[in-house]
Formats: C-alpha cells, sequence, structure tokens
C-alpha cells in the first residue's frame, strides 16, 4: 500500500510524456560513463527521491519470491546478472507496470502484461 501510494504521489507531481521520463524522474534511469572508445561503468542516476527508490526495491524483493515475477527474476540472474542488480531492474519494472496502469486507468492484470497464470 505504501509503494503504491509513493508510486501514484510522484506520478502526481509531473506530466510524463512516456514511461522512460517516468523512471527518470524516480532515479531509476542509468548514469552512462562512456567516452570514446571507452565504455565505462553504467549506475543508477539517483536524482529521484531515495524514499521511492527504497520502497520500490523493497517491492521487487517481495515480487521475486511470487509466482507472477519470479519468472522474470530468475531470467536475470540466469542471465549472469548480480542479485541486486537483478532487483533494480525489477523494481525498475514495477514502476513501468504501475506507470502504465495509472497512465491508462486500468487494474492490474498478471495475465495481460506477462501471459502468466494470475498469480500474485
Amino acid at each position: 500500500f505504501l509503494t503504491a501510494t509513493a508510486l501514484f504521489a510522484a506520478f502526481l507531481r509531473g506530466e510524463f510524456k512516456n514511461v522512460d521520463a517516468y523512471i527518470a524522474y524516480l532515479g531509476l534511469d542509468l548514469r552512462v560513463s562512456d567516452s570514446g572508445n571507452k565504455s565505462g561503468r553504467r549506475r543508477l542516476s539517483k536524482k529521484g527521491d531515495p524514499e521511492v527508490r527504497r520502497l520500490g526495491f523493497n517491492a521487487s524483493m517481495a515480487a521475486c519470491r511470487s509466482a507472477t515475477w519470479k519468472p522474470y527474476y530468475e531470467k536475470k540472474i540466469g542471465e549472469g546478472k548480480a542479485r541486486t542488480e537483478a532487483l533494480t531492474i525489477l523494481s525498475r519494472k514495477l514502476a513501468g507496470v504501475a506507470f502504465s496502469l495509472m497512465k491508462k486507468r486500468e487494474e492490474y492484470d498478471p495475465t495481460k502484461r506477462l501471459g502468466v497464470a494470475p498469480q500474485t
């Protein structure tokens, strides 16, 4: 409930063109450190509200144990991502789904979004 409220409050703070703008507002976008042929580390920009990022990360820790989101999380782990990195990616995904639901004023339906059984 607290995470949903925080994401909704962030949604109401601005007029976002697309999901990428919303993700950037939350500070979950990547900051790239490239120069010429050098490919540097990618890090979160962390420009948004740290409390919303914390709540999103906690939500992703709970979601990675649910039947709906566990395959997505395990896929990221299988790709060689670290646990924290996979949870951050899941947090971005959850924020994107929340943005889409708020923008379209729809209710959450896991079969529509992920094509899986309606378990949470």
